[in-house]
């Protein structure tokens, strides 16, 4: 399959820092262009970057090279030799799939198939959505192997679609690969717009325009958990996208749901989401700064049996931390306002850079400071889906607390 025109790969040897050695024989799968203190030659995006132990001159790790990020190199293969070529990329995503099969086992069709680094390809993510694979490039070092990997994609899956999309640093490399972000690679694509199941609910991907590959899957076993919470119950679904936890909520038989979201465009995904599942409760949608939208509630008195604040990542520098803590302290103490006694509240972070011990005692803290008692009914991290070998790779943490 002829995805990118034929790319000449060259092989480098590579030898580093002490304690950047010391990091990639713990299997980190980052090289930063710094911690280089030998390379042989001069190398462009996907060279295959070979790292030697200083003293014994034994091979540590295998890499690719990225000459456009400050993690100069991405490593794939630890502690052994190994040759990255067809055979490898085959074994990498049958055993991805692998790890995917209890999964769909349930009546969900759409899952993640790689997950970067923690499936042992920096920088590439696939998602599949009822026989759609979109790949999510966020680096240039895999051009040159597409033509071998979309071939396992399609055999390890099954899928008659597949798409690319690129990221924002990627895209700028568009006319030298010659391909675009939202490219049909593979099959036809009859409508952008994809209806997949997530535990027997029905959803929507638009896998050309949405955010990332069209969807976000990661909040699966937590949005079912939520519909399991919602018979018989008033929910509110704050930052809720494109209505994840509202539809599940809906399914699940709750009377009432309110949608808070600042895109518009957003909720109108929610409530054709919501649309695609029957359901009877009440769907409300109120397009408003979460933040604003919370303190309207309470000001106007209102209580919800479940309250579910999902927020986007607050974090996605280290400068920036600081603040990301100070909105968590916010929303735990504008949410807990907002709960019925009995009730559930619902935090969630997607900061990798809040640690999960850190944004935990944030909420609970808050919840106190307001006089909340409660309960920690459970507290959850990634779905099957998004396993997590190394700590960066980590970011999805959930808590689930019963007010009393």
């Amino acid at each position: 399959m002829q995805i990118v025109p034929s790319i000449a790969i060259k092989r480098l040897a590579i030898k580093l820092r002490p304690s950047a050695e010391k990091m990639v024989k713990k299997s980190h799968p980052w090289i930063f262009a710094d911690s280089i203190v030998k390379q042989n030659t001069t190398a462009n995006a996907g060279d295959i970057a070979i790292v030697y132990d200083q003293k014994k001159n034994s091979i540590l790790a295998i890499g690719l090279y990225d000459p456009f990020s400050p993690i100069r190199i991405k490593l794939l293969q630890f502690k052994k030799p190994a040759q990255i070529n067809s055979d490898w990329f085959l074994q990498t995503l049958q055993n991805a799939y692998a790890l995917r099969v209890p999964l769909l086992a349930t009546a969900t069709n759409s899952y993640r198939l790689l997950y970067g680094e923690n499936d042992h390809m920096p920088g590439f993510i696939t998602d599949v959505y009822a026989g759609v694979a979109v790949i999510k490039l966020y680096a240039a070092i895999w051009f040159p192997y597409l033509n071998q990997i979309i071939p396992h994609i399609i055999q390890v899956t099954k899928c008659t679609t597949v798409v690319i999309r690129l990221s924002r640093n990627v895209q700028a490399l568009e006319q030298t690969y010659g391909i675009y972000d939202g490219q049909v690679v593979y099959g036809t694509l009859t409508n952008e717009v994809i209806v997949f199941e997530e535990h027997g609910i029905q959803f929507s991907a638009n896998v050309i325009k949405g955010h990332k590959t069209g969807y976000f899957l990661d909040h699966r076993h937590n949005r079912k958990r939520v519909g399991e919470l919602s018979n018989g119950k008033t929910v509110l679904d704050v930052f809720s996208y494109a209505g994840g936890f509202s539809v599940h909520a809906l399914a699940g038989g709750a009377t009432a749901v309110t949608s808070v979201d600042i895109s518009k465009q957003a909720l109108q995904m929610a409530a054709k989401n919501a649309a695609l599942n029957t359901h009877s409760g009440i769907h409300t949608c109120m397009a408003v700064d979460a933040f604003e939208g919370l303190q309207q509630l309470i000001d106007q008195r209102q209580k919800f049996d479940v309250v579910v604040i999902d927020p986007p990542s607050f974090a996605k520098r280290e400068a920036e931390i600081g603040k990301a803590k100070n909105s968590y302290a916010r929303l735990a103490r504008l949410g807990t306002q907002l709960v019925t006694s009995g009730g559930v509240l619902v935090l969630a972070s997607c900061s990798s850079r809040v640690l999960a011990t850190d944004f935990f005692e944030i909420c609970e803290q808050n919840m106190k400071a307001m006089g909340a008692f409660f309960k920690i009914e459970s507290k959850t991290y990634h779905d099957v889906d998004h396993p997590v070998i190394f700590p960066e790779g980590a970011y999805l943490k959930c808590a689930y607390y019963r007010l009393g």
